[in-house]
């Protein structure tokens, strides 16, 4: 029975079905989560030498989501992506890119889709993602493991859903 209470968790499952499904179509990546875990040594460091030290440090004004193919962590880049058309793709930070934190959760995700370009070579199996301070080269933020592999072809759609992009800075 649908009740004001339990709606959300059935529309949160309703959607996670409905992306999981759309995942299987093609290549449009399930939805992400990544945790304050996933930031990276370089960002943890500007952001304690920022709160805690008094050190100035920006954020970047466009975040750019970049995949991998080999396993990042906090301190290693991984393997992005090369060749085949493939480019990091930028969402501007702000209020319209992306979503506003509910009841103080430390929750954000992406407002908007974010679309790869389409490859014209295989990118081979992405198992990754990142976020990084620059469109080439720059500084890996954030680094996260995808829900799951997915190999790309040659001329497949390759995207994330609005809201499959979730950052969590708190649990």
């Amino acid at each position: 029975m649908l009740t004001p209470k339990t709606l959300p968790a059935v529309l949160r499952r309703a959607a996670l079905a409905l992306a999981l499904a759309l995942a299987a179509l093609g290549t449009l990546f399930a939805p992400q989560l990544a945790r304050a875990g996933a930031l990276t040594d370089a960002l943890e460091t500007s952001l304690i030498n920022h709160l805690f030290r008094g050190t100035a440090y920006t954020a970047p004004s466009t975040w750019y989501v970049g995949l991998l193919t080999g396993a990042c962590s906090d301190s290693a880049a991984g393997t992005e992506v090369s060749g085949g058309s493939y480019a990091r793709v930028g969402v501007a930070s702000g209020t319209g890119t992306w979503a506003a934190t509910a009841g103080g959760n430390g929750t954000t995700s992406n407002v908007s889709a974010v679309n790869f370009a389409t490859p014209s070579a295989g990118w081979g199996t992405v198992t990754h993602f990142g976020l990084y301070d620059a469109s080439t080269a720059g500084n890996l933020l954030v680094c996260s493991a995808l829900t799951a592999s997915k190999t790309i072809n040659s001329g497949d759609t390759v995207s994330f859903a609005a809201g499959a992009l979730t950052f969590q800075i708190d649990n």
